[in-house]
């Protein structure tokens, strides 16, 4: 017996959306709240402010892991039923944030949040389903991810002034303090039960558990090479071993993926000129919106009297500059569908990433002044909301039906494996050893470390707008 979805209209539609807008404040009061009080969780947990990269490492391993399983698992049981399951992990996850007693428990809860980055794919999949037969499939799907990009990027907003009022306030225990975004996420869960109707199955088969484990080596191969890398400087032998261990064991991965009828990560499909390139990207971008952070960070709180580069500013101001970051998030997620109907989504991809490139490259001649930082990093932004936005919602408009959860998915999967990559290869750049004990934390970065961050960012966006140039330009129309 088929299960028939529910006909496509726009006031169901747009209801859905609603509710998924709160799922997405939510996820953006994780993404948020958490970093203006990483040294005071330092304190609560009794360690090191350096250990605090254990928890970046941990969380960045899972995702990258878990992103394709329960993104191949929407497509064969329904989006909203593993937006459920993955939304209740990152529940129970974040209460035990909040209640953990020790270092290690702390880690493995932290590491277990990471399930919240494939709420986006799946919610763009529900979305880009609900729509099929309006014949604006892809118009309605880029707009709706546009909303939830912006109401994301509110919940950062929202999650990082609150947990700073907190903190500062004084009155609240951090037991106290990290109960909150515990609260968000489980009332999260409320509204994707009550406001979202299960969505069918779209395609058939079962897991390829075989294929799930040799990607599952792989990248933790390459992971902990990275983490090496990060902990002991580009001069680990074991480090790179591990690494190119990593790398290796995707030849047989693919080999094995190209035999199956089923595979977990279509390669096949992920080649094709409608999807490589958005991947790419997807990859290329993960670069800047996820390593250039904590760069960005520490070069604005440098003092230029004691080393002769950086802004001076205090800790408020940094929240500031996120502030404005996250407002041109925001502007470019809501102008995409606009850029998009007059230039077309690949014309809005790659003007987008132009912006990012543009916007990094800026930093090398202009970096003295406040005011400079602030306009290159809107010029970054209103690109990197774009391309979030978009990203997603172009993978699954040049996707079959029974792939859509899947490929965008991979979109989370390859921004987060091109993140931590930067990250590694910027904290090498940053510091003569790449070591993040308390020693070098201590010590400012040279500014030549900074130039090659920047220029890494630049060039990467650069090659991404090229790389958008091959898809055809038709890809992520609607079919009339």
């Amino acid at each position: 017996m088929t299960t028939v979805a529910p006909p496509p209209t726009r006031t169901g539609l747009w209801t859905i959306v609603g509710f998924l807008v709160a799922v997405e404040v939510s996820s953006g009061i994780l993404q948020g709240y958490y970093t203006p009080i990483f040294s005071d969780i330092a304190r609560h947990l009794d360690i090191h402010d350096a250990d605090v990269n254990w928890f970046e490492a941990a969380q960045l391993v899972v995702s990258a892991l878990v992103v394709p399983l329960l993104a191949r698992l929407g497509d064969l049981v329904g989006h909203r039923t593993v937006l459920l399951l993955s939304t209740a992990v990152t529940a129970l996850a974040s209460w035990a944030v909040a209640f953990s007693p020790s270092f290690t428990t702390f880690l493995v809860a932290w590491a277990l949040q990471g399930f919240y980055v494939v709420w986006l794919p799946l919610e763009v999949s529900i979305i880009h389903r609900r729509t099929a037969g309006t014949g604006r499939q892809s118009a309605l799907t880029r707009r709706a991810a546009a909303f939830l990009v912006a109401a994301l990027e509110l919940g950062v907003i929202i999650g990082a002034l609150t947990s700073g009022a907190l903190v500062d306030g004084g009155g609240a225990s951090m037991t106290t303090v990290l109960m909150l975004p515990a609260v968000a996420v489980s009332l999260c869960f409320l509204v994707v039960w009550f406001g979202i109707a299960p969505t069918p199955s779209a395609a058939h088969g079962r897991v390829d558990w075989a294929g799930f484990g040799l990607v599952t080596v792989a990248i933790g191969l390459v992971m902990a090479g990275l983490i090496l890398v990060r902990l002991e400087g580009p001069s680990s032998l074991a480090a790179w071993a591990l690494a190119l261990l990593g790398l290796l064991a995707f030849v047989p991965f693919a080999r094995l993926e190209l035999g199956r009828a089923e595979p977990l990560i279509d390669v096949r499909l992920l080649g094709t000129a409608a999807q490589w390139p958005v991947q790419l990207t997807a990859f290329l971008f993960g670069m800047s919106v996820l390593g250039a952070q904590i760069p960005l960070s520490t070069f604005a709180r440098t003092d230029p009297d004691e080393v002769g580069y950086g802004l001076g500013a205090s800790a408020g101001f940094v929240s500031t500059l996120i502030g404005v970051y996250v407002v041109a998030l925001v502007a470019g997620a809501l102008l995409l569908p606009l850029v998009a109907r007059l230039a077309g989504t690949r014309g809005a991809m790659v003007a987008a990433s132009l912006l990012v490139a543009v916007g990094y490259a800026l930093f090398l001649p202009f970096h003295g002044s406040t005011l400079a930082a602030l306009l290159n990093m809107t010029v970054a932004g209103v690109g990197s909301g774009a391309l979030v936005a978009a990203l997603p919602a172009a993978a699954a408009a040049a996707a079959p039906p029974d792939r859509t959860g899947f490929v965008t998915g991979m979109t989370n999967t390859t921004k987060t494996i091109g993140g931590a990559i930067a990250s590694s290869v910027f904290a090498i750049a940053l510091a003569t050893t790449g070591s993040l004990d308390d020693s070098a934390a201590t010590g400012h970065a040279p500014l030549s470390g900074y130039l090659t961050v920047w220029t890494v960012c630049a060039v990467t966006a650069l090659v991404a707008a090229v790389s958008l140039l091959v898809v055809p330009k038709q890809a992520f129309a609607d079919q009339e």
